[in-house]
């Protein structure tokens, strides 16, 4: 499956901006998802994770409250609804994919990346 991530930009502390991660390839709806993220200097980081149903995610304690993940199996899309932005949100975020119905919070068990979409959250 082939990932095409979306939607980064610079926006103002408090505010919104929703990422998208569209997959091309083979049947979308047998992959878990994620989004990662890697700010300059420092390691990549779990944010959220997605069933392949969407009936199941978790969240990274950092965003729990602020960001959304959903998934469009319809239109093999997968979002994230980034509200109350902060900052130390600044990063260039990944999405992800893995064969199978469970998602994790490793990026080593995921097998596709797309190329990353920038955020910049100005203070």
């Amino acid at each position: 499956v082939q990932l095409q991530a979306s939607g980064g930009g610079l926006v103002q502390a408090g505010g919104s901006l929703r990422l998208s991660c569209a997959a091309s390839g083979r049947t979308f709806n047998s992959y878990a998802l994620a989004w990662f993220r890697q700010a300059p200097g420092k390691e990549r980081e779990f944010v959220v994770a997605v069933s392949w149903s969407g009936g199941s995610t978790y969240y990274a304690d950092f965003v729990k409250g602020r960001f959304t993940i959903s998934r469009d199996n319809a239109k093999n899309t997968m979002y994230l609804q980034m509200n109350s932005l902060k900052p130390e949100d600044t990063a260039v975020y990944y999405c992800a994919a893995r064969e199978g119905s469970a998602w994790y919070a490793s990026d080593k068990a995921y097998d596709y990346w797309g190329q990353g979409t920038l955020v910049t959250v100005s203070s």
